[in-house]
C-alpha cells in the first residue's frame, strides 16, 4: 500500500526519485496528458525504505536494475494538482544502472507495464531548467552539484 494519505483538504504523498546521468543526459519521465516531466520513481510503500522504492519503480517500470550511488536531495513539495492540495515529501537518490549495456541507452525508453501515457526521456543536463520539470527546486539542486541538501518547493 502506498503512503498517501488525505488530511483534511490536503493530500500527503511519501515519493523517492532517481537522478540517473548518462552522457551529461538526465533521464526523466513525463505523463503524456501532463504539462511537465519528474525525475523517475513512485510512492514509497508502507514498511519499505525510499532506496528500495527507486530500486523496485525502476524494475517495475523499465525493467532495469539500479545501484544507488548516493543521496542528492529530501524535498517538501508543496503543490496543487487538479484542484487538490498536495504536501509531497521525496528522497532523491542519484543512481546508475547494474547492466552495463543499459549504460548505453539514449533513446526514449518505454514502460513495461502497459502505462503507455508514461515516456522515459534523456534530457541534456545543461538544459534542465529549460524544461517544465517538477518539482522547480529539483532543477536548482541538480544545477547546484552539492549533495545531499533539503530544500522546500512551494508551486
Amino acid at each position: 500500500m502506498d503512503i498517501t494519505i488525505e488530511v483534511q483538504d490536503y493530500i500527503l504523498n511519501v515519493r523517492a526519485a532517481v537522478v540517473i546521468i548518462h552522457n551529461d543526459k538526465i533521464l526523466v519521465h513525463k505523463n503524456i496528458n501532463s504539462d511537465h516531466y519528474a525525475l523517475v520513481g513512485g510512492r514509497v510503500e508502507l514498511g519499505e525504505d525510499s532506496e528500495s522504492t527507486v530500486k523496485r519503480e525502476i524494475k517495475e517500470e523499465i525493467g532495469k536494475e539500479i545501484e544507488i550511488i548516493d543521496y542528492i536531495s529530501t524535498i517538501e513539495n508543496f503543490f496543487k494538482m487538479n484542484g487538490k492540495k498536495y504536501h509531497e515529501i521525496s528522497f532523491v537518490y542519484l543512481a546508475e544502472f547494474k547492466d552495463e549495456k543499459d549504460k548505453l541507452i539514449q533513446d526514449t525508453i518505454k514502460n513495461i507495464e502497459g502505462k503507455d501515457y508514461l515516456q522515459y526521456e534523456w534530457i541534456q543536463r545543461d538544459k534542465i531548467d529549460q524544461i517544465p520539470l517538477r518539482p522547480v527546486k529539483i532543477q536548482e539542486v541538480l544545477k547546484e552539484g552539492k549533495y545531499p541538501v533539503h530544500v522546500v518547493n512551494k508551486d
